[in-house]
């Protein structure tokens, strides 16, 4: 029988009753997290933080895990992945399991460590090669790229597009396996990329590349980027003309891109977690995972969690549960717990295995447009998402 999580109390209530002994009769569990809290990557590092914070409040609030409290270790990697690699050594010898980073420069920087000391790694960024091929410590929480570029191309079928351009950041690993993939799947669903064009991530002008698709038989632009990029190809694109429609991807469903674009943002296509939608979907298990985490943030913050939240909370959901399973924080029983996981997160429904530690399906991925300053499922996605979430 499948075995869901309908919610973080039923997880507090059964891990407490675990534990042998109250939550200060033994050390906290110590838990990692490297994010990006300054650089390039701050305005993502600063939401996985705020979420995983809530995630541990809300399970000490319960009475903790295994009857200990969870204590949260967090480094900052400066969006470089040198300073990932110096975050991780100075709390390697203190903690029992890692989260982070949400960088993927950083996050496979930190990746072949973590596996030589096997330590339990709950990755933030979704690059490829983190679990391609299976590093046996190493589990990757957002959708993979190759999902996000997979579902826009499910996408882009069934509207019925033929022929599009595709823009990606040569310097960064989310958008190079992003493209690599998109490039890869595209004839799969009958798609010819007329344009395919690198950019880095210190671009400030885009106005060649929007040059090359006016000029060219592409029906839609697909821009693989994250962070700053995101925001100024987007603000140029819009000041441009273009006739032919936007697609972005994930790393933009957030407020902070949405603040920055202002009305500009009106009508462009953007891709997301399911939990960005959450409001959206039919009443069942998965709107409820979401709402225990969205309800709160909302609430403590101001403002709906965006994508790299719903990262954070998923990989908390995933590592509390793995530590439970295991009935103790020995690296080695996580581990197992995690490679066998089923379990409804903000994110979707993980079943990580052996040979998947990814876990996600591109079901479990929104395709949505910009009105009045929130994102709209399409209806497409609309009628996508409720077939998934009805299986559950």
């Amino acid at each position: 029988m499948r075995r869901l999580l309908p919610s973080l109390a039923c997880l507090v209530l059964a891990t407490a009753a675990c534990g042998s002994g109250g939550s200060g009769a033994q050390d906290p569990i110590k838990v990692g997290l490297i994010v990006s809290l300054t650089g390039n990557y701050t305005p993502l590092g600063s939401e996985d933080k705020k979420a995983v914070e809530l995630a541990v409040e809300q399970i000490n609030n319960g009475g903790g895990l295994l009857g200990r409290k969870v204590e949260l270790v967090a480094r900052d990697d400066k969006t470089a992945p040198d300073q990932g690699i110096v975050a991780y050594n100075q709390i390697k010898g203190e903690i029992d399991a890692l989260i982070g980073p949400v960088f993927s420069n950083s996050a496979l920087a930190i990746e072949p460590l973590a596996q030589r000391d096997k330590m339990p790694y709950l990755s933030l960024a979704p690059a490829q090669e983190q679990v391609e091929p299976i590093k046996s410590y190493v589990f990757v929480t957002p959708a993979l790229s190759s999902m996000y570029a997979e579902r826009y191309l499910q996408y882009i079928q069934a509207t019925g597009l033929k022929t599009i351009a595709v823009a990606y950041d040569s310097k960064s690993a989310y958008s190079v396996s992003g493209h690599k993939a998109m490039v890869a799947l595209a004839a799969k669903y009958g798609v010819k990329i007329a344009v395919d064009e690198p950019y880095e991530t210190t671009t400030s002008d885009f106005s060649p590349l929007f040059t090359h698709v006016r000029g060219s038989a592409a029906q839609a632009l697909v821009f693989w980027g994250s962070g700053a990029p995101g925001v100024t190809a987007a603000k140029q694109y819009a000041a441009a003309g273009l006739k032919v429609p936007l697609f972005l991807t994930a790393s933009q469903a957030s407020k902070l891109w949405l603040e920055p674009m202002g009305a500009a943002a009106e009508g462009m296509t953007v891709q997301s977690a399911i939990g960005v939608v959450g409001e959206q979907l039919p009443d069942g298990k998965q709107k409820q995972v979401i709402e225990q985490m969205a309800k709160p943030y909302q609430q403590k913050h101001g403002y709906p969690p965006p994508q790299f939240a719903q990262d954070g909370y998923s990989a908390s959901l995933l590592l509390f549960e793995a530590i439970k399973k295991a009935g103790s924080t020995d690296k080695a029983k996580i581990q197992q717990a995690l490679e066998t996981m089923d379990l409804v997160t903000p994110n979707g429904r993980f079943r990580y295995s052996p040979t998947d530690h990814s876990g996600l399906s591109p079901e479990y991925i929104s395709v949505n447009t910009v009105k009045n300053g929130q994102f709209i499922t399409t209806a497409w996605a609309k009628a996508q998402l409720a077939k998934t979430v009805a299986a559950e």
